[in-house]
């Protein structure tokens, strides 16, 4: 069995791994749900467009599923500190994602235009507020949690739901919502044709220009704002103890990562040169290509919050030493060995059914084919 210090490594970058994966497919059907009521100007357009995702959004939700259970197994603390103090907010997110499937289902089954109206709206909330949230999330971890653990490690959070709503959390949530919205666009483009193509083409360059100006302004406001560093020795080997070090708070110390590796540079230049390159794409109406830069734009992204915050999973803002990192949050041994060589063997036949399924799915949808099958499409 691979070591103790090297499962912790390789658990914070498969977690990463599942976040990306979620965001790149799931994302893509909750950008096109965003864009429902403004791209779709009639009943045929936004069942063309929802008949775009329809097929295959439910098996998109085996990544934000599979993301949460490995962050309860591999980082039961995180989970519970988390999904306690972030409470209202995960609520708020599954809610907005109840739309989802009761949209898909129920709106094309009564053809009455308040019903089908309502429904298109409720399918936007269920896309456009998840990633509003999660950015709002992220923004506050860079800015630190209010917890704090006891000596029994039972979590305390001292903060409100409101708190969470603060200018740069705010601001990072509508960094999220641009990559999705600008991802879902391209590959909207991608499966329509005609006036769809061409009112989806100006959202997604629109979406793009706004995903690279505010990642570039939060980065900016990343340079100033207190980061965390740990001052003590860590064994990166040893059981799990989150009160068993010292932290310091130091300003700009999040680029700190950024400073000792310099190639890690590579991530936020792939969030801004995949940005790029898919509203270029979007313009030369390329938009296969269009979705493979979005997909690199949001890894870019992704991955430079996640280096930034590297060691740390939660820091925490009320007690500096009570923050997770990556060493001492997660779950033994044993448990990060058996879900590594379960991942191993159950990632690749994810890959290949969601690969599969889409390679059957291909194709444009038209009004045409709406019309043609009224009664079983979307």
């Amino acid at each position: 069995m691979l070591d103790y210090e090297t499962l912790k490594i390789i658990w914070w970058l498969l977690v990463g791994v599942l976040l990306l994966g979620f965001a790149v497919m799931d994302g893509h059907d909750m950008g096109v749900g965003t864009l429902l009521p403004f791209v779709g100007k009639d009943d045929i357009e936004r069942r063309v467009i929802i008949n775009t995702v329809g097929p295959h959004w439910d098996g998109n939700q085996v990544w934000f599923i599979t993301g949460g259970g490995a962050i309860f197994a591999a980082w039961p603390l995180v989970y519970a500190t988390a999904f306690s103090g972030f409470y209202w907010a995960m609520l708020a997110v599954l809610w907005a994602l109840f739309f989802r499937p009761v949209g898909f289902d129920y709106r094309s089954k009564i053809a009455h235009p308040t019903w089908r109206s309502t429904w298109d709206w409720g399918l936007f909330v269920g896309g456009f507020v998840p990633p509003v949230i999660f950015g709002v999330a992220f923004g506050n971890l860079l800015q630190g949690v209010p917890f704090h653990f006891d000596d029994n490690l039972v979590s305390y959070y001292t903060g409100s739901f409101w708190a969470l709503l603060n200018p740069f959390a705010l601001l990072a949530g509508l960094v999220s919502s641009a990559m999705i919205t600008f991802h879902g666009a391209n590959y909207l483009m991608h499966r329509t044709e005609g006036v769809i193509f061409e009112r989806t083409r100006r959202w997604a360059i629109a979406s793009g220009m706004a995903m690279l100006v505010l990642f570039l302004l939060a980065g900016l406001l990343v340079g100033g704002l207190p980061g965390y560093v740990i001052t003590s020795t860590v064994d990166a080997a040893a059981l799990p103890d989150p009160l068993a070090k010292t932290v310091v708070m130091e300003t700009g110390a999040w680029l700190n990562n950024f400073r000792v590796q310099p190639a890690l540079w590579l991530l936020p230049s792939l969030g801004v040169l995949g940005g790029l390159a898919g509203v270029g794409l979007a313009i030369l109406r390329r938009p296969l290509a269009g979705f493979v830069a979005s997909s690199l734009a949001m890894a870019g992204i992704i991955g430079t919050a996640g280096v930034a915050l590297f060691p740390f999973v939660m820091p925490s803002s009320s007690d500096l030493k009570s923050s997770l990192t990556v060493w001492d949050s997660v779950s033994s041994h044993l448990t990060l060995g058996l879900m590594f060589w379960a991942t191993v063997i159950f990632m690749p036949l994810i890959i290949f059914y969601t690969s599969w399924a889409y390679k059957v799915m291909a194709g444009k949808v038209t009004t045409q084919y709406i019309e043609a099958h009224d009664k079983s499409a979307y």
